[in-house]
């Protein structure tokens, strides 16, 4: 997923390539998750952005927006796969595969969502694109002071770069210390502090020498001054490289970090220092034992051995949605159904050989499923009607006993009873 300095990038081409010119072409792609999840429809967004210029873009965290001259304005989220291309410049933050260096890029691109055209000259093609449909684009009908201070940017907390002066020592010790859950969940939800995702929040653990798994509130200060200073190094050096992972220093657990289930991958720091892989927030997090040492209580929410075994049959399946889980365990259900009815049909033709033999004849299993278990079963639930009919009766573990022998018929059993 698009993070911080991701999201940074993208502004940053938006602001060289849109801010001053005119839409003089907007064509959209109706999505009914991307427009009309938050709503809105690609129709009311080409109509509300054509012929419109351009005067400004801006973020908050994994939010950016472009600024228009007058309301709407759009507001977009990359989702876990959504980016915005622009024709006449390389805007990815990753190094294309070598075999598609030189080929021309196919235009409109696959899995658009929105075109925008000016009438520039030469003219600026920019398109957003996500192919697996978790992008979010909506309208902001407000004056553009004003995009910060409603939904859903005014339920997120402060950019750390963005919103630096905000983001103080005070602050992040108050946060902390007011909430008990582990310090990299903390970090990754957006309501108290915006743009910090998986990386960027594992990166921050390591420049810090912080457990991920250890409690905010049970940081100590100099625990917390550090952490104050990892967070605004992270997030500013990322966003000053503009995502650029290639550029990132070397000595960033970035860069060898994306080892977990394959052959050939690095299971450690080119200095020796061992990687393992934890769970935490519902995020798998990239830890250096030997530098990441818990210093107080953690959340139990999961082992070493227990997240390597969980994650390895969840591959791709963490990341999806409430629906597509939904429909998973819905697949689930039907194997043990259909094992259960197998074994019962087993059972039935079991007991329907014997029966068979004697009347030479193969019979209905309708028929001869409902008397056998039936003539076999008598004996088991007469002895099971007695024993709830003389239940109320027994009022001692003594009545109880004396009972017991009592299987021989209704006769015996009544006399013993009265004989007691």
């Amino acid at each position: 997923m698009p993070e911080i300095a991701e999201v940074a990038r993208i502004v940053h081409f938006l602001r060289k390539h849109l801010v001053g010119k005119t839409l003089s072409k907007v064509t959209a792609s109706d999505d009914p998750n991307v427009y009309g999840k938050v709503g809105t429809s690609a129709a009311e967004f080409q109509k509300s952005l054509q012929g419109k210029k351009v005067v400004g873009a801006g973020q908050q965290g994994k939010y950016f927006w472009i600024v228009m001259s007058s309301p709407p304005h759009p507001l977009m989220h990359f989702g876990m796969a959504g980016w915005l291309k622009i024709r006449s410049e390389d805007t990815y933050y990753y190094r294309k595969k070598e075999g598609k260096k030189g080929k021309e890029e196919e235009w409109p691109p696959k899995y658009m969502k929105f075109l925008l055209e000016t009438d520039s000259d030469p003219k600026v093609e920019a398109a957003f694109v996500d192919f697996r449909r978790f992008a979010r684009i909506r309208l902001l009908h407000c004056p553009e002071d004003q995009i910060r201070k409603i939904q859903p940017l005014s339920a997120n907390g402060p950019d750390p770069v963005v919103d630096k002066n905000v983001v103080t020592e005070e602050w992040l010790v108050d946060l902390c210390r007011g909430k008990k859950v582990p310090i990299k969940a903390l970090l990754l939800d957006q309501a108290n502090i915006s743009g910090i995702g998986n990386w960027v929040g594992d990166e921050i653990m390591y420049d810090a020498k912080m457990h991920p798994e250890q409690y905010s509130n049970t940081l100590s200060d100099a625990q917390l001054k550090q952490l104050h200073k990892s967070i605004h190094h992270i997030c500013s050096t990322a966003v000053d490289l503009l995502g650029d992972s290639e550029q990132f220093p070397e000595t960033w657990l970035f860069k060898h970090r994306w080892g977990k289930g394959k052959k050939d991958a690095p299971k450690a720091l080119p200095n020796g220092e061992k990687i393992t892989f934890l769970t935490v927030g519902g995020r798998t997090s990239a830890v250096i034992p030997s530098v990441q040492k818990k210093t107080g209580p953690v959340a139990k929410e999961t082992s070493d051995v227990e997240s390597e075994k969980e994650e390895k049959p969840s591959k791709g399946v963490k990341r999806k949605n409430k629906k597509a889980a939904d429909e998973d365990d819905e697949e689930d259900e039907p194997p043990a159904k259909k094992q259960t009815k197998k074994a019962k049909k087993e059972k039935d033709e079991e007991q329907q050989k014997p029966k068979s033999k004697v009347n030479g004849t193969a019979p209905k299993p309708s028929a001869k499923g409902t008397q056998k278990p039936k003539v076999k079963n008598e004996p088991s639930n007469e002895k099971a009607t007695a024993k709830v009919k003389e239940k109320p009766d027994s009022k001692s573990k003594k009545s109880a006993a004396k009972e017991k022998p009592a299987v021989n018929g209704s006769r015996r059993r009544s006399a013993r009873l009265s004989s007691g």
